[in-house]
């Protein structure tokens, strides 16, 4: 299965996997700015998705990735319940990682070390070579963050 750039059609499947990681990710799916941030991500072509292969006609969003070009950054990531643990999170980080500008320190807030739900995805990143980069406050379910970093670069130590 490969990573594709998602398209208008996708929107809803989209809203589904936001609805099933709202207990962790805070309100999404219902709310219109995060709808609006998703519509422009798809038209920007910057919103990337894996379905799985069609079950007598259904195929489902296994997991999706925004990334922010203009931030160098992962915005958002996610991959189905039902899905995780089987390596499609990391093909969407790699996917992820090689649309975004490698010569500068590419960022995301994930979850703090203290939260045991968000270790899987955490050690991920940090497989990929992500550092601890900075205290990412609450996110709005209310659940300790870090922003992390991918390659030190001279111009990191200025910020």
């Amino acid at each position: 299965m490969d990573v594709v750039c998602s398209k208008a059609t996708d929107f809803d499947a989209w809203i589904s996997l936001a609805r099933e990681v709202e207990p962790l990710f805070g309100p999404m799916a219902d709310e219109k700015d995060f709808q609006e941030a998703l519509r422009k991500a798809i038209s920007l072509r910057t919103a990337f998705c894996i379905y799985s292969e069609p079950n007598g006609g259904k195929k489902d969003l296994i997991g999706g990735v925004v990334i922010s070009k203009d931030a160098n950054e992962i915005a958002w990531l996610a991959v189905s319940q039902q899905y995780r643990g089987k390596g499609y999170g990391r093909k969407l980080i790699e996917y992820a990682i090689s649309k975004l500008n490698p010569e500068e320190n590419i960022f995301v807030q994930t979850f703090d070390k203290s939260i045991p739900e968000g270790k899987s995805a955490r050690n991920l990143y940090l497989d990929f070579g992500f550092v601890d980069f900075k205290d990412g406050g609450l996110n709005p379910a209310g659940v300790p963050t870090v922003l992390m970093r991918l390659y030190e670069s001279a111009s990191s130590a200025k910020e």
